[in-house]
């Protein structure tokens, strides 16, 4: 519900593309392609094939190959490494600075996309999760293996496009250093399995480095916490520049905005009841590091 307020006016837009065709998957922006032909011609000049340039700049085949076809923006530490294999001129890192990202919509469900676009340009983000590590915080293992396990199976060029949303959008943690993010996660969520140990070792890893930031704070709600005041399901709440607080939620297949406020204040005394019940950043991250050793 929306209580009859401009959601958007904070966004600059109204959510729908140049031709109001809201849910139209955009094309990768020129900038971003163009960047990716470049870095691809450099590597084959320089005589590297793309599986071994992805094990000297450390990231999968598969990142390599969404970079150059212009389907994901380059990490910071993709460009610098990138920048030292193939002749150090400056060219990669001068020019990662303008590319653009489209109207980052790709891989986003419909339903998501507003929300994504607030996020965007939110002064705080709070998230609870009890179903899965949360996208933010994903390994690239862990958000192929949640693609990978949907119904219907998507194409692998699709799965590729949605994996290259879910790794670009984390770079908001990075690129907005003085935003608070503020994580609740329930401690069986970490528990749950995927693959072997060494990629659950992979997720906890990067979930630790994603939460390091001073402006990011991971609380975890430890198994022996019992029933709290968010048992109705995954939470997500912001705010605004111009003041408005906002809250997200998800089910099967649906999302819904809240932007009334009396449903939105409801909310924040929820999710602020259950950051006093969680364990605190540090003891969270100990706790990580413990599931870590145990595998």
């Amino acid at each position: 519900m929306t209580g009859g307020v401009d959601i958007m006016a904070d966004c600059g837009g109204n959510g729908e593309s140049v031709d109001g065709e809201q849910d139209r998957e955009p094309d990768p922006s020129d900038s971003l392609r163009t960047w990716g032909a470049v870095q691809q011609a450099l590597r084959e000049h320089a005589g590297y094939s793309r599986a071994e340039f992805a094990d000297l700049v450390r990231f999968s085949k598969h990142t390599v190959e969404s970079v150059e076809l212009g389907r994901r923006m380059p990490d910071e530490s993709y460009v610098v490494r990138s920048e030292e294999l193939l002749g150090n001129t400056g060219a990669l890192r001068k020019s990662s600075k303008y590319v653009t990202r489209g109207r980052g919509d790709v891989g986003l469900a419909a339903w998501f996309r507003q929300w994504a676009r607030l996020e965007r340009v939110a002064v705080s983000l709070c998230t609870y999760e009890c179903r899965l590590v949360l996208g933010l915080l994903q390994s690239e293992g862990y958000a192929r293996a949640v693609f990978e396990g949907t119904v219907p199976v998507a194409p692998d060029d699709q799965l590729e496009e949605f994996m290259a949303r879910r790794m670009e959008r984390q770079r908001m943690l990075f690129e907005r250093p003085t935003i608070p993010f503020s994580f609740i996660v329930e401690e069986h969520v970490f528990r749950r399995r995927f693959g072997g140990a060494d990629q659950m070792r992979e997720m906890i890893d990067r979930v630790l480095e994603l939460s390091a930031p001073r402006n990011v704070t991971l609380q975890i709600v430890p198994l022996e916490a019992g029933l709290h005041a968010c048992l109705d399901g995954p939470l997500q709440l912001l705010e605004t520049p111009k003041g408005q607080r906002l809250a997200y939620s998800e089910g099967q297949q649906n999302g819904r905005l809240i932007s009334d406020p009396k449903e939105v204040s409801l909310l924040y005394q929820r999710y602020d009841t259950l950051r006093s019940q969680a364990l605190n950043s540090k003891d969270s991250r100990g706790l990580l590091e413990r599931l870590r050793g145990e595998l």
